[in-house]
């Protein structure tokens, strides 16, 4: 057995919507800082139900074996490595 250990920070937000929008922010800031972030695994319940998980990044294989989808779980567009406003120019 490995010696990893995964950080649960409980952070309470007034609905689904903006506790996936807080977690995909916390998720892509902390990616920058460490490689050791895997933003995919990303969940957020409610308080009370803290079993019952919603994703909140879409983290599908990308068709050309490049990575994972990094787009939030609900968008429409093609799956795609990095967010389309995250891009750099």
């Amino acid at each position: 057995m490995t010696e990893r250990w995964a950080i649960h920070l409980p952070v309470t937000a007034p609905d689904l919507h903006r506790a996936r929008i807080f977690a995909r922010t916390a998720a892509r800031v902390l990616a920058q800082l460490s490689a050791r972030v895997e933003p995919g695994g990303v969940t957020v319940s409610a308080e009370d139900a803290q079993c019952v998980r919603h994703w909140v990044f879409c983290d599908h294989p990308l068709p050309d074996g490049g990575g994972r989808c990094a787009l939030p779980v609900d968008h429409v567009a093609a799956c795609a490595r990095r967010a389309p406003w995250l891009r750099r120019r």
